[in-house]
């Protein structure tokens, strides 16, 4: 009643002088003329409003509640005051027509499915109309949609449906991608078998090979050896070494001699041997 008020940060006075608006005040000391100065407050820190839950009709005829919130706040206190009476109230009244008509053009899986949106849009629209009074809508956010029950229903059955069918082909990849890991370990299996055959039939050739070598590296360095030593033996002792093999022959049970034609060459060399070396005349 003394005129004297103290504006906090958040809220600003709009002082009409007479009727008419004079000033926006604020924040800190203000002093208003008593009688001659009116100064109502203007809040302008961010509020919220609960919209009720409203049954729209959405594009494919199914009816739908939904109920959602609008955070605001005014940027511009002379117009929040000159421009709307009730800020607030129009703002609800708004939002409901506007959420109206933006579901009834949206079909039910869409709305269902298109939450966020939706909220864009509503934003849109309703900052649209509200900025001329001063206020920014910043945030419209859908708290809930309900379906009828018969609606949920087969929603809920298309939901099992639509689960089941994943489980099966989820199931059935499973078994695909078990079948295709045997199938693999199989192969590499049968590969590796493949490789160690043929390794083991390389190093068993590479075997008979090496030892086929040294059987005819011996057998050649014998030759040579029995070489060596045949050319040191005399003739006495080769002549020897054949009567010993005609007396290994005759002491055998046949019935039949068969004298070989070197015998006489053989005795007339043992003769000559007797004699001193001296051929016979």
């Amino acid at each position: 009643m003394f005129g004297i008020n103290f504006v906090r940060d958040y809220q600003r006075l709009v002082v009409f002088r007479w009727g008419r608006l004079h000033r926006v005040a604020g924040p800190g000391f203000v002093f208003v003329v008593p009688l001659v100065e009116s100064a109502p407050r203007v809040d302008l820190r961010e509020i919220y409003m609960e919209i009720p839950k409203q049954t729209c009709i959405t594009k494919d005829n199914a009816p739908i509640d939904i109920d959602f919130l609008i955070y605001m706040k005014v940027f511009e206190a002379r117009s929040s005051v000159i421009e709307v009476q009730d800020f607030r109230g129009a703002s609800q009244g708004v939002a409901t027509t506007t959420l109206r008509a933006v579901i009834g053009d949206i079909s039910l899986d869409d709305v269902l499915a298109k939450r966020e949106q939706i909220n864009q849009v509503l934003r849109v629209k309703l900052d649209e109309v509200t900025e001329r009074w001063g206020v920014k809508v910043t945030t419209v956010e859908i708290r809930e949609i309900t379906p009828p029950q018969a609606i949920q229903a087969a929603m809920n059955r298309q939901m099992a449906a639509e689960r089941e069918r994943r489980a099966v082909v989820i199931e059935a990849e499973g078994k695909r991608q078990a079948t295709i890991a045997v199938a693999e370990g199989d192969k590499q299996s049968a590969i590796l078998r493949a490789e160690g055959e043929r390794q083991s039939k390389i190093l068993m050739a590479e075997g008979d090979r090496q030892a086929s070598l040294l059987h005819g590296e011996g057998f050649s360095l014998a030759l040579d050896k029995i070489y060596n030593v045949a050319k040191q033996v005399d003739a006495n002792t080769m002549n020897l070494q054949y009567l010993d093999a005609l007396k290994s022959i005759g002491a055998s049970p046949a019935s039949k001699w068969i004298l070989p034609l070197e015998v006489t060459s053989l005795l007339k060399a043992f003769a000559n041997t007797k004699n001193g070396g001296s051929s016979p005349s």
